[in-house]
């Protein structure tokens, strides 16, 4: 039996917690706050998207950083085994629109009492209210704790302290320190999954527009680096919704000044086919003006901005625009792009990205290839993907693969 230490009850360390004591070993959880889960309570709005409908490999296609160095993980414990998991420790689950799964009660406080009741079923125990401030670490092996309140022995850590967003939940980036004091490298952190600040002030007319349907392709020095699909909001500092969430951590660690967000308003239609249509309308409205006969097609609110691109005026009656101008609506239409100022801050972003360098820990098990007996898993690591319950796989899948790891 080994004395193991996990640092944080979120959902990496809770998973790890009931592993490593299923597997025979003395676990006890420090927890700075008076109880567990504060940032599983807030995610997917309080209704936790605990993970996704989709093989391991989709999973991995939908990882933004170091997919490669998650897929042992992800393998070991999937999407399919993080359902059974949970379902067996007597939580329903649903899937809802876009393959995401919740729990049926749209309680995330159910999730983690599903977790903490895994934990008491095999003796877990838990400091609450207890800050680590430090490791104690002797020839490159772990020896324990040094918290506020006393110091403790152990012979295995698991760090599952999160990243820097949301700080009051707890997470203010402790994991980071305890790894360079490990003699770890810490790949910068970044915002991730987080709204947008745009430039210009044509967003402040269209506060609380949210476009569902459109595609939006993110663009750095003249190369797509992916197009998504689905909704965004308009708010009063620029961008948000789940596209705009998911572009946010491809382009977080890039030169924000060389990215394009260019929105197709009506992917479904061909240049063509939205040309014929724009026709149909205008026929249609011939001796209407150009705003009110766009209103069939666009958000109200969204015409303006479209015709002022177009290099029109909303007052101009439809029978008297040209070819070359239609055409230029069609392309506004069709190319509705953004440039970005910068992210927000991380009191409102979803994750953080960036963290401990995987290069540096075995993929297969979690534990520091620096330190023998030292774990980092979930956030705390420098890996990140896109919306719809793949970040909490991830946390679920490394603190499976750290927990399950420790035996004698």
């Amino acid at each position: 039996m080994k004395r193991v230490a996990v640092i944080g009850g979120g959902a990496a360390g809770l998973t790890a917690a009931y592993f490593a004591a299923k597997g025979g070993n003395s676990v006890t959880v420090f927890e700075r706050n008076e109880k567990c889960g504060k940032k599983i309570y807030i995610t997917g709005k309080g209704r936790c998207n605990l993970t996704h409908d989709c093989t391991p490999q989709e999973f991995l296609e939908n990882v933004v950083a170091n997919p490669k160095f998650l897929t042992s993980a992800i393998y070991s414990f999937s999407p399919e085994n993080t359902c059974k998991f949970f379902e067996e420790g007597g939580l329903p689950l649903k899937t809802e629109r876009g393959a995401r799964i919740f729990p049926q009660s749209d309680k995330a406080s159910d999730v983690t009492k599903c977790l903490v009741n895994y934990c008491n079923s095999v003796g877990v125990n838990f400091n609450f209210n207890e800050k680590v401030l430090d490791l104690t670490i002797l020839n490159s092996t772990m020896r324990g704790i040094i918290t506020e309140k006393s110091s403790y022995g152990f012979d295995c850590v698991i760090v599952c302290t999160g990243g820097k967003s949301y700080p009051s939940t707890g997470s203010t980036g402790d994991g980071y320190v305890f790894a360079k004091k490990a003699g770890h490298n810490v790949i910068e952190p970044k915002q991730g999954l987080c709204g947008l600040n745009l430039k210009g002030d044509f967003y402040k007319s269209l506060q609380g527009l949210t476009l569902k349907n459109v595609s939006l392709s993110v663009i750095y020095g003249g190369k797509t680096l992916k197009t998504l699909f689905g909704e965004m909001l308009f708010t009063h500092y620029g961008a948000s919704g789940p596209i705009i969430l998911s572009a946010s951590s491809l382009i977080n660690r890039l030169d924000l000044s060389k990215v394009i967000l260019k929105t197709d308003l009506k992917p479904a239609l061909s240049d063509e086919q939205l040309d014929k249509r724009i026709l149909r309308d205008f026929g249609n409205y011939k001796n209407k003006t150009l705003s009110n006969c766009l209103k069939e097609l666009l958000p109200v609110s969204l015409i303006p901005e479209i015709i002022k691109r177009s290099g029109l005026d909303c007052d101009r009656k439809v029978n008297s625009i040209t070819k070359d101008e239609r055409r230029s609506l069609l392309t506004n239409i069709k190319n509705f792009d953004m440039f970005v100022m910068s992210l927000r801050d991380y009191t409102e972003a979803v994750i953080t990205c960036g963290g401990v360098d995987v290069k540096e820990i075995n993929p297969k098990t979690m534990e520091s290839k620096l330190v023998s007996g030292l774990y980092f898993c979930g956030e705390t690591l420098d890996l990140d993907a896109f919306t719809g319950g793949y970040n909490l796989q991830i946390a679920f899948s490394t603190g499976y693969a750290a927990g399950n790891a420790i035996k004698d």
